[in-house]
């Protein structure tokens, strides 16, 4: 056994153990919203419909040979209707069923739980100002929750000194609210989640390539600095995933 042994766990599946003691869904309490709540007052940001940057007719072999990571971006900004487009493929609603009990989307997700939340830092995208913004994927619509000072700056420094992610057009968060999964999983939730949000963050990797924007998935950050940053509070919510995008250099 390697000193690492302990760490792997997570990895494994728990759904046997979850059989043994019963879930909060089998204990009757209420599930958690689909949503993350906002205040009535906060003013919301209509997003132009997703058809509108919506690529024509593709060659889907061409497209997945020529995925790639990218990190130089060029100084242009990226459409309001191609952010649309890029929120949409990685956590649009297509529809909300069994009365609220769950939501079918653009990426799967065990058991339909769909625990992320989408926030997005916005240096250059036309028609918002720069801050940060989380995604309402129920309404299809933004919030703006902040205006950091030097936000390329912050950027880099949540990105664990990855300055190249400030220079984006946008750069990608995505939060993690565990008891939405936990709840029907138990201790088998969190293998799920990691999983899901490798789905995510591939949608968006594809949808770029479409696009010809460029995008690179980000495991490396500042767990606090990057929760701070986004205004959450690291234990029930916290960021799991992040990936900037911008117009790419060169091919």
């Amino acid at each position: 056994m390697t000193k690492f042994a302990s760490e792997r766990d997570t990895l494994k599946s728990k759904f046997p153990k979850m059989r043994e003691a019963p879930t909060d869904q089998r204990l009757g309490i209420t599930q958690p919203p689909l949503q993350k709540t906002y205040a009535p007052d906060y003013r919301l940001i209509d997003l132009p419909s997703p058809r509108e940057a919506a690529p024509g007719p593709i060659d889907l072999f061409e497209l997945i040979e020529h995925r790639q990571s990218r990190r130089e971006y060029s100084a242009e900004p990226i459409t309001l209707a191609q952010l649309s487009f890029l929120l949409w493929a990685t956590q649009g609603v297509k529809r909300v069923v069994k009365e609220g009990f769950a939501t079918m989307r653009t990426v799967p997700s065990g058991g339909s739980r769909h625990a992320f939340e989408t926030y997005l830092a916005a240096n250059r995208v036309d028609g918002l100002e720069p801050g940060i913004y989380r995604y309402l994927a129920l309404e299809h619509k933004l919030l703006r929750m902040s205006s950091p000072p030097d936000l390329h700056a912050q950027l880099g420094a949540a990105c664990c000194g990855q300055n190249y992610v400030g220079t984006a057009a946008v750069v990608f968060f995505w939060s993690c609210i565990p008891y939405r999964c936990e709840w029907r999983y138990s201790v088998a939730a969190h293998k799920t989640l990691a999983q899901d949000s490798g789905h995510v963050c591939q949608n968006l990797y594809i949808a770029c390539e479409a696009l010809g924007l460029g995008t690179v998935a980000i495991g490396s950050y500042h767990q606090e600095t990057a929760d701070t940053l986004l205004g959450l509070d690291g234990a029930d919510e916290f960021v799991i995933y992040a990936a900037p995008v911008g117009p790419r250099v060169g091919v």
